[in-house]
């Protein structure tokens, strides 16, 4: 970071300055409001030329504290003259870009300011990319991908020389994955071209605050009397009331499940004791199949209710999100589309389907109902199956005490850093010394050695050693000036509608054969159906007309009776924090509803085996008719138990030779052998060690299928996998595996150290394994003495597991009727 002096109050401020503030007040006294110490603060560190995170609660006035430093230049006649582009916002979501471009024209509007304000994102009008590109606007809001875009222009770098500052909207949805990588990139690039831009992130609360400011202010203008930047907290975390819709006592728990419908009565009604609501749900399936059921019972007009989730087309979810500003909604049913700070102060009340799996999502989810600044927040949890009680209650405990997770961001991903470079080649050309010292500037790639800085390049040149006879993986040449530069319009074409690193592979668009797109679903889905077949998609019945070209052809069926579709990795994992503080609660108890509710099943738990705790791993053995299965309960989330079931089955295995099956949820992991299995507390125990980790998770699982499944990913952010071009049909799911398995089996025999082939192993072991999460379990469980039970039956901990491992299991009976069934026949037993 560059210091730029410090940051102490001047003395003396200019007559202008000191206008220009009396103005900004007095409108903000015209509104019926009064700027907070925090917006203040970030005013002044603006005008200083500081740059800065702050945090502060979603509906706190956040929005005008990183604005009004830039309002302030403007009313002091300090900023350049108009149109001439000064200020970049930077949000996640192009659906929160339409939102803050109408909040930003607010006050510009009645200051008299003048100022353009526009927006460049895959939603903006042609006029806006226009004026975006040329720098004929005074504020640009738009995306980080659209930010990369703009840098693949040479004709940009001009306009974006007079930038003075950067405000980066919900950060700490960025920072843990690679499109804030991607956007470190393009900070550091206009840091380059515009030295001294100051850069403001917004962000709700993190674990990490700290390493969160350091990462957005790398390379940033700092001051001495904050020399890693300044970090500001706003208001005091807004109140916060978890309510959970408990059913009567005499009404039976499911055990497992994840639909929740037998609250829909108890739902509806809530649902009409306030104005307008919305409805979270964890995943799209149970969006459509929430919207669908209230759909069947609502009271009041169908056009009150509506559906909002990722999978929908724009059209529809901008209908619904319009809906809610005017306030012409009752209910809409949403995913996590909704988390972010889109305002609705018309919303009155939230709801929250099955457990929100992680405080900062609660947070997140809360503060959308009542969006305003001293508002209370307040959140209504429906639990799907029993156990979802501990973590509602789990999760009030830990926020009181004022936790929430971390959110570690990403480093060296190289494939991000390959595609940034062909990017600034085509903008105008770089030189590699000075790139190289760019992009270490950043935090992602601060480590980047120069053997690997080579190697991107010998990747962006020719491809690598494998590759370097295919034309199409030449996409960069080095020029007798020693510049690269892209020289192939047909590679700059190609390119640029690759930019990004959200994948949307195998996506089929559902079109109605006259008239418009609902949305996508997966490839996978749509294969499965025959022409008539009815399925529920878009809170609609549809009838599948004929599919062709990656798009399903669709009218309206009469029949309500349909599938619905299901999409890959929906179901959140539950994260560390709150998992632990599950187990916790569950040794220590609590006096909350939740608690008490689920005394009897508690009392069950206890009666056939033990509850768990962190002073202890609780294990439960079990024989039935599948053969003998082994229960334990660690609480460390699903991804660590995938990996720790695996190397169970393993070294188990190697004690005495047997088939096992594993599965896995957030509390625990269960393993079933074919042959029965004698097992001691001692001897397993012994197995629950982090040493030979990396040797035995190796034979474990088969990471070469696992890192060529992750390599698509990383192939298509890379530009190895072309993109579809407009016009022609998208390239379908089985093309793509097709095309990225040659490519992987080409590199693994010809260039097996090629730099891609070790980053797909190096995020299997990180995001799909968490190596590092399963290495720090095993070590806690180690110093934990085990306790090992053998209950007569299955117990409320193990039902859940055993449900689990049923899925996939070939029967002419749905999962849900199976589970239902044999939760009925232990409740009878045990009464």
């Amino acid at each position: 970071m560059a210091a730029i002096g410090t940051a102490r109050k001047p003395s003396r401020r200019t007559a202008a300055v000191d206008a220009a503030e009396s103005v900004l007040l007095d409108w903000f006294a015209q509104q019926g409001w009064q700027a907070f110490p925090f917006q203040r603060e970030v005013w002044q560190r603006w005008r200083a030329g500081e740059s800065g995170l702050l945090h502060t609660p979603t509906g706190s006035g956040k929005t005008l504290a990183a604005f009004g430093g830039a309002l302030l230049d403007g009313l002091a006649g300090s900023a350049p003259p108009s149109p001439r582009l000064q200020l970049i916002w930077i949000t996640p979501l192009r659906a929160l870009a339409a939102d803050t471009v109408r909040a930003l024209r607010v006050p510009v509007e009645a200051l008299g300011l003048g100022w353009q304000i526009a927006q460049r994102t895959g939603d903006a009008s042609a006029k806006d990319k226009r004026l975006a590109r040329a720098g004929r606007v005074d504020v640009l809001v738009t995306t980080p991908e659209s930010l990369a875009l703009l840098l693949s222009y040479a004709d940009t770098a001009e306009s974006l020389r007079g930038l003075r500052g950067v405000v980066v909207d919900e950060w700490h949805e960025l920072l843990g994955n690679k499109r804030g990588t991607l956007l470190q990139l393009g900070l550091a690039r206009l840091r380059r071209l515009a030295p001294g831009l100051r850069t403001w992130g917004l962000s709700a609360t993190l674990g990490n605050l700290d390493e969160a400011r350091d990462v957005l202010l790398s390379g940033a203008p700092i001051s001495n009397e904050a020399p890693h930047g300044a970090l500001v907290g706003g208001l005091a975390p807004r109140p916060l009331t978890l309510e959970t819709l408990l059913p009567p006592a005499h009404e039976r728990f499911a055990w497992a499940g994840h639909r929740g419908l037998a609250h829909l009565a108890r739902v509806t009604q809530r649902v009409f004791e306030a104005g307008t609501s919305l409805l979270f749900t964890n995943t799209r399936l149970q969006a459509e199949l929430w919207h669908a059921a209230l759909a069947a019972v609502w009271p009041e007009a169908p056009d009150t209710l509506a559906l909002h989730h990722g999978s929908l087309a724009p059209a529809l979810r901008q209908a619904a999100e319009q809906g809610l500003r005017e306030r012409r909604l009752r209910g809409v049913v949403a995913t996590s589309s909704l988390d972010l700070g889109v305002d609705f102060p018309a919303v009155d009340q939230v709801l929250q389907l099955g457990s929100p799996k992680g405080l900062a999502r609660l947070l997140q989810r809360a503060g959308r109902a009542r969006h305003w600044p001293g508002e209370a927040a307040s959140i209504t949890c429906i639990p799907t199956h029993a156990l979802e009680l501990l973590e509602y209650a789990a999760a009030r405990h830990a926020l009181a005490q004022g936790r929430v997770e971390a959110r570690p961001p990403p480093r060296l991903a190289l494939d991000v850093l390959a595609q940034h470079c062909v990017s600034i080649a085509l903008g105008g050309g770089f030189d590699a010394d000075a790139l190289y010292a760019e992009v270490r500037e950043t935090h992602a790639y601060a480590e980047l050695t120069s053997d690997d800085w080579q190697a991107v390049l010998d990747f962006i040149v020719r491809g690598g050693s494998a590759l370097e006879s295919y034309p199409d993986f030449r996409r960069v040449q080095r020029g007798a000036d020693g510049l690269y530069r892209v020289e192939d319009r047909r590679i700059a074409y190609r390119h640029r509608l690759s930019i990004g690193t959200i994948t949307s592979d195998g996506m089929v668009a559902v079109k109605f054969l006259r008239g418009a797109t609902l949305g996508a679903v997966e490839e996978a889905f749509v294969g499965q159906l025959r022409r008539g077949d009815v399925f529920q998609f878009a809170g609609r019945s549809l009838s599948l007309v004929r599919f062709e070209d990656m798009t399903a052809y669709v009218r309206i069926a009469r029949s309500r009776d349909g599938v619905n579709p299901t999409w890959r990795g929906g179901r959140l994992p539950l994260s560390n924090e709150l998992g632990r503080e599950v187990e916790a609660l569950l040794a220590r108890g609590d006096d909350s509803p939740e608690w008490q509710a689920l005394q009897p099943l508690l009392h069950l738990q206890q009666r056939l085996s033990a509850l768990p705790g962190p002073q202890h791993l609780l294990a439960e053995s079990l024989l039935s008719r599948q053969g003998r299965h082994l229960f334990l309960y660690p609480f460390a989330g699903r991804r660590v138990h995938d990996g720790l079931a695996a190397l169970l089955a393993l070294r188990l295995a190697r004690r005495a030779p047997n088939s096992f099956t594993y599965a896995a949820n957030d509390y625990g992991l269960i393993l079933t052998g074919a042959n029965d299995f004698a097992l001691e507390a001692a001897a397993l125990n012994a197995l629950l060690t982090p040493e030979g980790l990396d040797v035995d998770l190796a034979e474990a699982v088969n990471l070469s299928e696992l890192a060529r499944r992750q390599f698509r990913e990383i192939a298509r952010i890379a530009g190895l996998l072309p993109p579809s071009l407009p016009g022609r049909a998208p390239r379908s799911l089985r093309q793509l595996q097709a095309s990225s398995g040659m490519i992987y089996d080409v590199l693994r025999r010809y260039d097996p150290q090629h730099l891609l082939l070790a980053l797909a192993e190096r995020e299997v072991r990180s995001r799909q394994l968490d190596v590092a999460g399963l290495a720090a379990t095993l070590a806690d469980l180690a110093a934990r003495p085990l306790a090992l039970h053998a209950p007569p039956s299955l117990t409320p901990l193990s039902f859940p597991l055993w449900a689990e491992s049923f899925r996939g299991h070939l029967s002419n009976e749905d999962w849900n009727t199976r589970i239902a069934r044999a939760a009925a026949q232990l409740e009878k037993k045990h009464g």
